[in-house]
């Protein structure tokens, strides 16, 4: 059999297989009622399923008043501290202010002047990669995909520490502060050897310097002249804060929970988190939002004509345009309804940027959708009586104005995230708790074995 019939034969086979793995792995939706399964674990009425205890973060979004929910504008806490305190403190010292909240998030309290030079002086000791790494882990194996390579490369880690399975709470922080100092040098040199191997472009390296923040430092090492502005910088920066936690119910942040209550080492807890991240649910709606706009920008004629615009957005709604799914990237929360916080805080500083980058119109088109995506929906679904756009929304635009790759839009996250996944993989291990293990009801009929000569 030649090399071509062999294809045909595999895909035949895998066509059959693969419609007998979907109809054996269907579940009735009548049954997730009967048993009452709260499937997503979340309630019908969108409320969270409480599965653990933390300190770290608090996502606030309504009241009870009387006994009946009340919705209110989102507020999201890090460590008992309002988000916007937080920011407002940092921007009013002029001042970055990503490492002070990693601080807070990590070890609990805000850092005096001295503690907080004392911790980026550590960070900065732990950029520096493992000798060879780049060229031998990251350059060697390119991937299409930086959440990929960012991935083996955390994995890849594990090979150069002395104790890598050692989960003694001075271990645990010192690999963890690790991985938060070099997360950016992992992300940025995978989009380099991306765009080196795949795109034909030249290669630049550039190593991390110690007087800049993590902010700074990603620009720096992403653009091929090291230059940016303070208001990219700081823009930059601001993102990084509002994505560094998100209360310990966030998918990626369970999943650190789930797998460091197993035991296992650092480095594979935190290769989960970022499986969990590159999700297109989780950590990559971003990039959703932004093709979606580009989609949205070709076909209106009339940015400012509000009745354009809904009608556009009626046709996603109805999966008559852009990816046909039905679904407006970047509105709606599975907590947040009134609106969110983070976008709250962000739109001010998108708007200052698309001056400076002459992308007025294109903000006042993010804002109407902003405003009119709720409306539409809501005359879609009556379901959805309140929905609000989401950090997702803003984000993406944030980092297309600067110049940020698409392909690095998820890491980002990520180099954000690693603080939080940090914090809650050091709270499972304080707490000493069991291994995760939730239950599932098998609703399989019982059924006999059959022979070979009897099927």
């Amino acid at each position: 059999m030649n090399y071509v019939n062999m294809n045909l034969s595999e895909e035949n086979t895998l066509t059959k297989l693969s419609r007998m793995a979907e109809e054996s792995g269907f579940i009735k939706p009548e049954l997730y009622r009967k048993y009452e399964v709260k499937r997503g674990l979340r309630d019908l009425d969108g409320k969270g399923v409480l599965v653990g205890l933390t300190e770290i973060g608090e996502v606030h979004s309504y009241i009870m008043d009387e006994g009946e929910k009340v919705s209110v504008p989102g507020r999201l806490i890090y460590r008992g501290i309002d988000i916007r305190d937080i920011v407002m403190g940092f921007i009013e010292d002029n001042r970055y202010g990503f490492e002070e909240t990693a601080y807070l998030l990590l070890f609990g309290n805000l850092p005096d002047l001295n503690a907080q030079k004392e911790f980026e002086q550590l960070l900065s000791l732990y950029q520096r990669l493992p000798e060879d790494f780049t060229r031998d882990v990251i350059l060697k194996a390119p991937s299409k995909d930086i959440m990929n390579t960012l991935a083996r490369s955390v994995l890849a880690l594990y090979s150069f520490d002395e104790n890598p399975d050692d989960t003694s709470m001075q271990n645990v922080l010192k690999q963890c502060l690790r991985l938060v100092a070099c997360f950016p040098s992992l992300a940025v040199y995978g989009y380099h050897a991306l765009s080196h191997y795949h795109g034909s472009q030249s290669l630049y390296i550039h190593s991390p310097r110690a007087d800049l923040s993590i902010a700074e430092n990603i620009l720096a090492m992403l653009r091929p002249d090291s230059s940016y502005t303070q208001l990219e910088a700081t823009l930059l920066d601001l993102a990084l804060v509002l994505h560094a936690e998100h209360g310990g119910g966030n998918n990626s942040s369970f999943v650190t929970h789930v797998v460091t209550s197993t035991g296992t080492d650092t480095y594979s807890a935190m290769a989960a988190a970022i499986g969990a991240l590159k999700g297109p649910r989780h950590g990559g709606a971003n990039i959703k939002v932004v093709q979606m706009f580009e989609d949205m920008k070709e076909k209106l004629k009339d940015w400012e004509d509000d009745e354009e615009i809904e009608q556009y957005l009626t046709r996603i709604l109805s999966k008559d345009a852009f990816d046909r799914t039905g679904l407006i990237y970047g509105i709606g929360h599975a907590v947040y309804s009134i609106s969110d916080p983070r976008t709250v805080i962000l739109k001010g500083y998108v708007s200052q940027l698309a001056q400076e980058k002459g992308l007025e119109d294109e903000f006042n088109l993010y804002a109407k959708v902003e405003t009119l995506a709720p409306q539409v929906i809501s005359k879609f679904n009556t379901m959805y009586k309140t929905v609000s756009a989401n950090v997702d929304f803003y984000s993406g635009f944030v980092y297309k104005m600067l110049n940020i790759p698409m392909e690095m839009f998820t890491p980002i996250f990520a180099i954000s995230r690693i603080v939080g996944w940090s914090a809650h993989r050091i709270e499972e291990i304080a707490n000493s708790g069991k291994i995760i293990r939730p239950a599932y009801k098998s609703v399989a009929p019982r059924r006999s074995y059959l022979r070979m000569n009897e099927r």
